[in-house]
């Protein structure tokens, strides 16, 4: 009786350790965890300064003229645009 007991324990335990269901799934799993926490924190960080963004963009005048300036091109309406354009090479 109790070899059968250590044969069926010696069973289990091979399942534990060795079949795709066990350890070694449970190791992946950790893995994967601690991947996708790291990669929320970045996410956060990147939410925590774009909401710092919107709150000034919707705070303040000035903000949001720059953002039109460098994202969109755009120049006010008593500003003067000059476009400087270089001299084109003849050497052939």
């Amino acid at each position: 009786m109790l070899v059968i007991l250590g044969i069926v324990g010696l069973t289990l335990q091979g399942q534990l350790w060795f079949s795709a269901e066990g350890f070694g799934k449970t190791r992946d799993l950790r893995a994967a965890v601690v991947e996708q926490r790291e990669q929320n924190e970045l996410l956060g960080e990147r939410n925590q300064a774009l909401d710092a963004e919107v709150i000034n963009l919707k705070q303040s005048k000035e903000a949001a003229e720059e953002r039109a300036r460098t994202d969109l091109g755009m120049i006010g309406s008593d500003e003067t645009f000059y476009q400087v354009v270089p001299v084109a090479s003849t050497a052939y």
